[in-house]
């Protein structure tokens, strides 16, 4: 019996592919190499929903336009959610959205976090939301509702931060989706049970502790004593280790190039490339028997914190770019897809306690 699915096929998608033996991501077609920093969020959205949903002409005038429309949705919607953390808040409101299965549907759903996470940050630093502005890119749209203006440094990192994590095979999140999915509702309930699935720490809660750890080594003032000292206590380092790749996360190195454009993150870059360096040695040396290799995690806290996200809303900033494969899976399961329902293996109480 595969405990946790592990090597079980539970879909065929030709959305994406995790080489993990060879540290590849395949996103329709296309390395990820190929994508990131060099093509568009909106471009990518247009790949992953192509054949599953009718693309409009221009992808980022309607997703500028569904922006609008989010926002519009939302706002009253906002002081409601005040006091709830970011995460939380953002998943609240997305509920209230229609749940049908269009391709307007679908492109509000990726335009919610967008908005929402930028306007409930305002929101909880006592200023007002600033609305979305449907002429602008999408990455560059989000730096400008946070309040940073045109940045045009932050809003190209951001880009390839959301193309990077669009979609990543069948992941926790979106095998929830996909099973919603099946049972034939809408995309706002696949994508909350996908929200659902994300804000466990084991799938997409880590990387603000990154920066935890960083901050952490940077007050002791010995990075290979403190990390050595977690290792021994059978700590988990933040920013190491994958479930699928045997190799260094691809995401990594293309999060890593994205954060080394950005002009104020050269310290911390420095910085943050030499713990790397003692942490992947320490880890060999403690743990030879495993294979524990940057994951996207590491260097995605320097790229958001850089942007201008607190770490509370990093999560919130993940589902922003995860949201388009989960419509995209979803979509494909619905039209190709049967009802998940696996079987499960029956243990009778005396067996249990024996």
């Amino acid at each position: 019996m595969a405990i946790g699915l592990d090597e079980v096929v539970a879909a065929e998608t030709v959305l994406s592919d995790v080489d993990g033996a060879r540290g590849q991501l395949v996103i329709r077609g296309h390395r990820l190499d190929d994508l990131a920093g060099r093509t568009t969020f909106e471009e990518v959205v247009a790949l992953l929903f192509d054949g599953f949903l009718p693309l409009p002409a221009d992808v980022p005038v309607a997703l500028g336009a569904a922006r609008i429309e989010a926002f519009a949705m939302a706002r009253p919607l906002l002081p409601l959610v005040r006091d709830r953390p970011v995460y939380d808040a953002m998943r609240a409101v997305m509920a209230m959205l229609p749940d049908g299965t269009t391709t307007a549907d679908a492109l509000r759903l990726v335009a919610a976090p967008a908005v929402l996470i930028p306007a409930l940050l305002r929101q909880a630093g006592g200023a007002a939301p600033i609305a979305p502005d449907a002429a602008t890119g999408h990455a560059a749209d989000v730096v400008r509702m946070l309040g940073h203006g045109a940045d045009g440094a932050r809003a190209a990192a951001l880009d390839t931060y959301l193309v990077t994590v669009c979609d990543h095979g069948l992941n926790a999140s979106t095998f929830a989706a996909r099973v919603v999915a099946s049972t034939a509702a809408g995309l706002t309930s696949a994508v909350l049970a996908g929200l659902g699935a994300l804000k466990g720490p084991l799938h997409g809660g880590a990387p603000g502790p990154v920066l935890d750890m960083l901050d952490a080594i940077a007050q002791a003032g010995d990075a290979r004593a403190w990390l050595s000292h977690e290792v021994a206590r059978g700590e988990r380092l933040m920013g190491f280790g994958h479930r699928i790749y045997r190799v260094r996360d691809p995401r990594a190195d293309a999060l890593k190039a994205a954060v080394a454009r950005l002009p104020q993150t050269a310290g911390r870059l420095d910085e943050a490339q030499a713990i790397e360096a003692i942490a992947l040695d320490v880890l060999r040396a403690h743990r030879p028997g495993r294979v524990l290799e940057t994951n996207v995690e590491f260097y995605t806290a320097l790229l958001l914190e850089a942007v201008g996200f607190p770490r509370e809303a990093f999560t919130g900033v993940f589902a922003m770019g995860r949201v388009a494969g989960w419509i995209a899976h979803a979509r494909e399961q619905a039209l190709t897809g049967r009802l998940i329902r696996p079987q499960s293996r029956y243990i009778p109480p005396s067996a249990a306690a024996a």
